[in-house]
């Protein structure tokens, strides 16, 4: 039964698109079963991190994992291929182990490593998400813009999972236009401390910057001191397993961040008393134990004009990869959660459909009345968006 939180407070392909799944440079996580990394300091409020390695999860462990499809086509590989994605995934990534998730004439969507950030312009930050790209397709870099690919959206630098990378302007724009209206579907997977009890939970807690002082780099809840413009924001979360992670009691979770405040779902999981595994900056430095913040995106959904993009980054939080992991209690099964999602994606699809079908029969005015009017503030937004990246 479900509740509510609230509180006032690699080639470029061509023609017709093509998924080019699990692609991924380098060996597996150790040859010998694996390597586990401990995190001693994530810095500068989650930024850069110190690794030692830890404890191996077990001999064979990519073998063992046995995934099968990581994104969603209709000519999936091997699950060797699903196996060495989820394997490269838990990998401290380097300049050659990034994964592709899918690949068209016009986007890539890949597999983020977690603790690395998209760009950089600090010297001493040579690895981030753009300089494997550029290592991985040198041809698809972009002279005109000043890194050389343009991200549809953004993820955390401790966050993993599915990231999608126009590879020109029109496709940017493209997908800009579907973020802008709210098509795009997205879903991440957590780990969280604690037991959730509700099986289904919508939290409402607006979300503003803490200006408070040391803590500037954070996100807030309405109400709590030094909150500055708190926004209304919504999150979606459904429990799919109860367990332990090195014993403690943790809770696996589907998110669905129904609106885009920076770092939402690790403050509403925060708010509702089930942080984050791993989340180093909003346990206020004392999670630190695990290797990495416990926080994946796992599916996402872009349906551009002229491609659906639709992927599933491999689930990385399964005892086959990480040991300390050990659920107890299924209580929705990740497959059939994701499925329902997508039918009422479809559902919103088709009426969406009628909608437009009942406006076209009423004439263009009628059609003009019915949709918002872009607004000046939403044009420079657009064109900041795509002007990001670009060269000065």
């Amino acid at each position: 039964m479900g509740s509510t939180a609230h509180r006032s407070r690699p080639r470029r392909a061509s023609g017709r698109r093509r998924a080019c799944l699990l692609i991924g440079r380098g060996a597996p996580a150790g040859s010998d079963g694996g390597v586990d990394w401990t995190r001693r300091d994530a810095g500068r409020g989650g930024g850069g991190a110190d690794w030692t390695r830890r404890a191996d999860p077990g001999p064979g462990a990519a073998a063992a994992a046995g995934y099968d499809v990581a994104a969603l086509s209709p000519a999936p590989p091997g699950p060797a291929r699903g196996q060495r994605c989820r394997a490269l995934a838990m990998e401290p990534g380097t300049i050659d182990n990034l994964s592709i998730l899918y690949q068209s004439s016009d986007f890539i969507v890949v597999n983020k490593h977690w603790d690395i950030r998209i760009d950089s312009k600090m010297w001493y930050e040579t690895l981030t998400l753009q300089s494997q790209l550029k290592y991985r397709f040198p041809e698809l870099a972009d002279p005109d813009t000043y890194y050389g690919f343009r991200f549809c959206h953004q993820l955390d630098f401790s966050t993993s999972g599915a990231l999608c990378v126009a590879l020109n302007k029109a496709a940017a724009g493209s997908a800009y236009k579907c973020f802008k209206d709210r098509l795009v579907t997205k879903a991440y997977l957590a780990l969280v401390r604690g037991h959730v009890s509700q099986s289904r939970m919508t939290i409402h807690y607006a979300i503003g910057k803490n200006t408070t002082e040391g803590m500037t780099h954070m996100m807030c809840i309405d109400g709590t001191e030094g909150c500055e413009n708190p926004k209304p924001c919504q999150s979606e979360l459904i429990v799919l397993e109860h367990g332990s992670y090195s014993g403690d009691p943790v809770t696996k979770v589907l998110l669905q961040p129904l609106t885009g405040r920076t770092h939402q779902l690790r403050v509403h999981c925060s708010a509702i008393g089930h942080p984050i595994v791993g989340d180093f900056t909003y346990s206020h430095k004392k999670d630190s134990s695990p290797y990495r913040m416990m926080l994946h995106a796992y599916y996402l959904r872009i349906p551009t004009g002229k491609e659906l993009i639709e992927v599933c980054a491999p689930d990385p939080f399964v005892t086959a990869m990480d040991s300390n992991w050990v659920p107890h209690h299924v209580v929705h099964q990740l497959d059939e959660t994701i499925q329902e999602l997508k039918d009422k994606m479809t559902q919103k699809g088709e009426e969406e459909e009628s909608q437009e079908a009942v406006l076209s029969g009423q004439g263009e005015e009628a059609q003009h009345e019915a949709k918002s009017l872009e607004t000046e503030e939403q044009r420079a937004q657009c064109q900041q968006w795509l002007a990001e990246w670009a060269l000065e």
